[in-house]
């Protein structure tokens, strides 16, 4: 079988490269995680969909046992530690956190297993690698690219001829605005912590600077570094994280470790908003994954993993995506479809290769689904080999072959005569009833499918349990 030649499009350089990894035998990739102060939402579940994508197809070029995919959980965030101190004023501070995140990151494990998502290589927590965040910040003092002021520890940009080639901002453009704060101490408006002090009420980890806690973005440097070393092949998040997380992110690892680059290419996923709006809970249009896939908090009902995965994957991951119930409809039928052809397949074949090969070109999921439309209407043309290669390539994307139509303990006979009582109101022209028989089915995870019979014209309806 050839092997695809990977494509991935790369922020540092604006283009898409060829991919080649620094150690075939030894594939890295580091992406970062969720803050487990809360639940994930939906916009959380985008970055970890794409790139368990990604892992996939690196472990099937390579090989499952030379990919190491890091992932961390931020545990390490002022809300976080002052719950921790409040609830838990007798542990120390590492405990207290672990024992307020263990719901929260429980969670979001059930969550993201329930999208088809593979558990990374490694998951660290930022708690764990305090340590190598104060060795990382000691080595950028000793060598003149951080400063202490205020009780604070501070990057220096100035030290850093280059920095903001992540971004294309230059230091002018970083006076003011996003994300960064100006303070008087800074030699610099651009200059970021590093290390901040704590008050006796406050939380914090002894170091050389006095008792404090890092700066949000050394703590990817370090968790990266002890897993991957201080050079690796692939760093991925949402775009939001480019500025100034990644920039800071790379500025720290490069002048702390004298390497040309901290990664050879950096993946960003588009943003996400939800019917048409940017995701808030002022807008009143928040919501969480465990919300979509165990309650009715989003179009009335709950929906199935796969479905999400689908929606979520059918939109480029570079571009933004409108995360609606019309998506996840849309994915649901087509998902479905695909199910359905594969319902006869042997077990035992491999995934296309034709598949594969558009996946390989920058993750292109688009024309991968393509691929597998033209397999379900071989399938339906009663092609076993064309089933079972829909079904193989399927569980390859992390899409269940059946989920959606496997057999259901419901009542067929209750679901029949609600079935037929919409019939009934459609024939009436009742569309108020019709329409809330369907709004009740759906809710139930009853899909309908209306056609007319080809013999004698009358109005038939089709139906499937989903869920």
């Amino acid at each position: 079988m050839t092997t695809p030649r990977l494509k991935l499009t790369n922020t540092l350089t604006r283009q898409k490269e060829e991919f080649t990894p620094l150690d075939p035998a030894n594939v890295r990739m580091y992406v970062c995680g969720p803050t487990v102060y809360d639940f994930a939402h939906i916009g959380n579940a985008r970055p970890v969909i794409v790139f368990d994508v990604l892992f996939r197809l690196l472990r099937h070029v390579y090989g499952a046992d030379r990919v190491t995919y890091v992932r961390n959980i931020t545990d390490v965030d002022d809300k976080i530690n002052a719950r921790a101190l409040r609830d838990y004023p007798d542990l120390p501070l590492n405990a207290a956190i672990r024992r307020v995140t263990e719901k929260t990151a429980g969670q979001f494990h059930k969550d993201v297993a329930a999208l088809g998502c593979l558990q990374p290589t490694v998951e660290p927590r930022a708690t764990e690698h305090i340590e190598g965040m104060i060795a990382i910040i000691a080595r950028l003092v000793d060598k003149g690219h951080a400063y202490e002021a205020a009780g604070e520890v501070l990057f220096r940009v100035a030290s850093m001829p280059d920095y903001g080639q992540l971004s294309g901002r230059n230091l002018d453009d970083n006076i003011a605005g996003a994300r960064v704060a100006v303070d008087s101490h800074k030699e610099n408006p651009a200059d970021f912590v590093l290390w901040k002090a704590s008050s006796a009420e406050e939380p914090g980890w002894d170091s050389p600077w006095g008792r404090g806690r890092p700066g949000w973005h050394i703590e990817c440097s370090a968790m990266s570094e002890a897993f991957l070393g201080t050079q690796f092949d692939i760093h991925g998040g949402g775009l939001d994280l480019i500025f100034p997380h990644h920039e800071n992110e790379i500025a720290q690892s490069r002048c702390a470790h004298g390497t040309p680059v901290m990664a050879n290419y950096w993946m960003h996923n588009g943003y996400l908003q939800v019917e048409g709006r940017k995701m808030s809970k002022s807008e009143g249009n928040f919501v969480t994954i465990h919300d979509l896939l165990e309650t009715d908090a989003f179009g009335g009902r709950a929906w199935p993993g796969d479905v999400l995965r689908l929606a979520m994957l059918m939109t480029h991951y570079r571009e933004p995506i409108d995360f609606s119930r019309a998506r996840l409809e849309e994915a649901e039928n087509r998902l479905a479809g695909w199910q359905r052809a594969a319902s006869a397949a042997e077990s035992g074949a491999v995934p296309d290769p034709s598949a594969i090969a558009e996946l390989a070109d920058d993750l292109n999921f688009s024309r991968v689904a393509t691929v597998l439309d033209g397999l379900a209407r071989a399938a339906n043309r009663g092609e076993p080999a064309a089933a079972a290669s829909l079904a193989a390539t399927l569980g390859f994307l992390g899409l269940s072959a059946d989920s959606l139509i496997r057999s259901s303990t419901a009542d067929d006979g209750a679901i029949a005569a609600k079935v037929a009582q919409r019939l009934a109101a459609l024939a009436a022209r009742d569309f108020p009833t019709a329409d809330a028989l369907r709004s009740e089915l759906a809710a139930a995870g009853i899909a309908l499918l209306d056609y007319k019979d080809p013999e004698t014209g009358e109005k038939r309806t089709k139906w499937e349990v989903r869920r």
